[in-house]
């Protein structure tokens, strides 16, 4: 299968530095970014809201939660609503409706109202963040689309790192009396400048766009099946792995199974399920997709446990335990954005070496955990290690049909934001399992690097796949 070139709609290559090009990549990318920074904005002010709205623990941890599991769970479906009703259109309704939630959310009177805005600002960013990938894939094409991608990338890592450096800033300097409240507040401006220049600069949907059914019957169960599953990750270890969340993934996979043999009908009766299988079987599509299970894993694992270490037995403060990763994204961006320097019969050896970084650094994140430039300089290795999650999606969308962009992109980011789900209940759990019994975030530590290590060693099966891949085809 290759890429599909004669599309009404579809935009010549573009350069992702300059020119028209650099603006639309930055309106999108600077969209995604405030959807990323608020998965993590709000953690370093749960201490001025639990004070402020006498919330309860539950409480706290829905305020957390809810946009994450709205997020992951409609992530899918706002791919599917671009491809519908065209990806420009729904970017704007979704910029729309992420930035009058961040404004409701920031006037909250109280816990539960909070939550409930917090649960919408998610869908908000499900039915926006998709149409960025989409968008890129078919207004980019060849070098500018590799690029773009690189970018992308960047953004997701950065915006992790910048959420928990810039809510303590924003928190620290309690603007204007609002306290936790900017956290929310600080995407309104940002949001507006997009929501009015978004219809000058963002290419209009043209007759390429698909049409199509929504798949409700495939919504209605793949759904509560990633619900089902992501609910009791989340609030599982605070809540002491109560029955009710073992019988909650035993749902999530009959559903799961459920949404398998509905794919296969709407498959099988013509018709255009939300998962297609002609976009699983594009060319390492299905390598990527293993990678970008285990890889974001590690990065958001490691961004949780790392920062709990910091502000634990290296006592830093939530500002500057943000900041300490600084060198981490800075090596994530120089790869996802210089790898295409280097020589061509290089590019399907990169991403393995990656991996294999990714996970030596990792090994070494307990002896070096007592802080110092040594550590500052792990984080770097780890991010340089990990900085080829952008060849990654290169690789694996390259020989995705641009009319099947939306379905891909969505697929991806859903993976992408499982995967980090997964790793922070996981080995987040170890880590704070560890923490508890001996006292210690730095003895926590050691156990956690083993844990990182290996998920990332497992990640290089799927890497060498694709490298393979992506030789054959070049080959051929």
């Amino acid at each position: 299968m290759t890429q599909t070139t004669d599309l009404r709609g579809v935009i010549p290559e573009r350069d992702a530095r300059s020119g028209p090009g650099g603006l639309v990549l930055g309106l999108l990318l600077l969209g995604q970014f405030m959807a990323i920074l608020d998965v993590n904005i709000v953690n370093v002010a749960l201490p001025t809201m639990r004070a402020d709205l006498h919330a309860s623990g539950a409480g706290l941890q829905l305020i957390v939660a809810g946009y994450t599991i709205t997020y992951a769970v409609l992530l899918i479906t706002g791919a599917r609503l671009g491809d519908i009703a065209g990806h420009r259109r729904t970017y704007h309704a979704g910029l729309a409706a992420f930035t009058v939630m961040s404004l409701a959310c920031g006037l909250a009177p109280s816990t539960w109202p909070l939550v409930g805005f917090r649960f919408l600002q998610g869908a908000g960013a499900a039915l926006m963040t998709p149409q960025v990938m989409s968008m890129i894939q078919r207004n980019f094409t060849g070098a500018a689309r590799a690029r773009a991608l690189g970018f992308y990338s960047a953004v997701i890592a950065g915006g992790v790192v910048v959420g928990q450096a810039a809510g303590g800033l924003l928190v620290s300097a309690d603007l204007f009396g609002a306290g936790w409240r900017t956290v929310f507040l600080v995407n309104v401006p940002i949001g507006a400048v997009l929501l009015a220049a978004g219809p000058r600069l963002l290419p209009r949907d043209g007759g390429g766009a698909r049409r199509g059914d929504l798949d409700l019957r495939g919504l209605l169960t793949l759904s509560p099946a990633v619900l089902l599953f992501v609910v009791p990750l989340i609030l599982g270890h605070e809540l002491g792995w109560p029955l009710w969340g073992w019988f909650s993934l035993a749902a999530s996979a009959a559903f799961l199974a459920a949404f398998v043999a509905v794919e296969r009908g709407v498959a099988a009766r013509g018709g255009r399920p939300l998962v297609s299988p002609r976009v699983l079987r594009a060319p390492r599509l299905l390598p990527a997709c293993g990678a970008l299970m285990l890889a974001p894993g590690t990065w958001g694992s490691f961004l949780f446990t790392t920062t709990l270490h910091l502000q634990g037995d290296l006592r830093m403060s939530p500002l500057r335990s943000g900041l300490a990763f600084v060198p981490c994204v800075a090596a994530f961006a120089l790869v996802g954005l210089n790898w295409q320097r280097l020589p061509v019969r290089w590019h399907r050896r990169v991403i393995p070496v990656g991996f294999a970084i990714a996970a030596a650094g990792y090994l070494c994140v307990g002896p070096l955990a007592g802080g110092g430039v040594a550590y500052e300089a792990l984080t770097a290795v780890i991010g340089f290690g990990l900085g080829v999650m952008s060849i990654i999606m290169t690789v694996g969308l390259e020989h995705v049909p641009a009319a099947d962009a939306a379905d891909a992109s969505g697929l991806l980011l859903t993976l992408m934001q499982i995967s980090q789900v997964i790793g922070v209940a996981t080995i987040g759990t170890l880590f704070l399992t560890a923490a508890e019994s001996s006292g210690s975030t730095r003895h926590a530590e050691y156990a956690t690097g083993w844990a990182l290590g290996a998920v990332a060693l497992a990640g290089t099966a799927f890497t060498v796949l694709l490298a393979r891949g992506r030789a054959a085809a070049r080959d051929a």
